[in-house]
């Protein structure tokens, strides 16, 4: 009787994969175990590559898995060559949900950096340094309590840069209304609206070019913290109703964070602008507490991104931006 024969076992299944840096630069390799290899990356000096070890903290964007592991290689030596742009819709494509933006925005006008300053000229002096790497600011209310407000819009719109005004108008309609209807002849491209169905609809209607963003939930606040506030909901359910009543009442859009642009995305598709907030490229260690970093926002489908701290406290604020900008262009291109 012929020996039975056993199977031969079968090859574990090598993984290529992509990393992001710290830096938003890409890093491709094979492993047998990506669990392991992704804590040698950010916590094993000895076994880590020279690239990602200087480049930390590194996250896992893309995997897929080949028989074998010359097959690996050869798949891993095709990602290498691509280009950023190329490696990006890669791992855009293999991203869920995928919600990236279909509006007609230019790619540089989608970040927009938080003028968060004590005075005008320490603005004006950021303005300048980032130079050609933002073209969107927003002007909030430490800004506009210092004077110079409205000069400073003046100011960046001679200088072909766009403004949004966040100064969050809650008040009664009427005086909603009168506020926004100051805004129209300024040049400012959105001013936020922090209030009812009421107070956003009469700032719709006093809009003529003006875009009215309302805001959902600030991303400074968690769920612990609406509780303490006293909304019994959950964070996504308050966000959903209210950029609902934002789309009724006539605006244009929401604020809105990244967390929460996918549910948005799902119920309402493309019907309003989404601009995201509590935007951190890296680890987060102040304040805000819903946050994501550049491409979550966009792949859940943000239309703009802001950001404020990671660029102005960065040791280089320029290259801080281009890195930014660099991200986006990879993702529209």
């Amino acid at each position: 009787m012929p020996a039975i024969q056993k199977p031969l076992p079968r090859e574990k299944s090598w993984l290529v994969y992509v990393l992001r840096c710290a830096d938003h630069s890409l890093y491709s390799g094979i492993t047998l175990d990506m669990a392991r290899r992704l804590s040698e990356h950010n916590q094993q000096p000895g076994r880590a590559a020279a690239y990602t070890w200087s480049r930390r903290p590194v996250r896992l964007v893309y995997k897929e898995a080949h028989q074998g592991r010359a097959a690996a290689s050869r798949r891993e030596a095709e990602i290498k060559k691509m280009t950023k742009a190329d490696k990006e819709r890669l791992i855009m494509n293999d991203s869920k949900p995928r919600f990236l933006s279909q509006k007609a925005i230019n790619p540089r006008e989608r970040l927009i950096v938080a003028l968060d300053f004590p005075g005008v000229e320490e603005a004006k002096k950021h303005v300048e340094l980032l130079g050609d790497a933002v073209w969107f600011y927003k002007l909030g209310l430490e800004l506009f309590m210092a004077g110079g407000y409205f000069e400073l819009i003046d100011w960046l719109a001679e200088r072909g840069k766009k403004v949004f005004v966040d100064l969050k108008f809650f008040d009664v309609p009427e005086t909603v209304r009168a506020a926004v209807r100051q805004l129209q002849d300024r040049g400012a491209t959105f001013a936020t609206v922090h209030g009812n169905e009421a107070m956003l609809k009469a700032a719709a209607e006093e809009k003529n070019d003006l875009g009215i963003l309302g805001v959902t939930v600030l991303t400074s606040l968690d769920q612990g913290d609406l509780r303490d506030l006293g909304f019994e909901v959950d964070v996504g359910a308050l966000v959903l109703s209210r950029a609902r009543r934002a789309l009724q009442a006539g605006c244009d859009g929401v604020i809105s964070s990244g967390l929460e642009a996918a549910e948005l995305r799902r119920e309402l598709a493309e019907r309003l602008l989404i601009v995201a907030p509590g935007i951190r490229p890296v680890a987060n260690t102040d304040d805000q507490k819903r946050v994501v970093n550049v491409e979550q926002a966009f792949m859940n489908g943000a239309d703009y991104i802001v950001v404020g701290r990671p660029i102005r406290r960065a040791a280089a604020p320029a290259k801080a931006a281009q890195d930014i900008q660099a991200t986006i262009a990879g993702l529209f291109g």
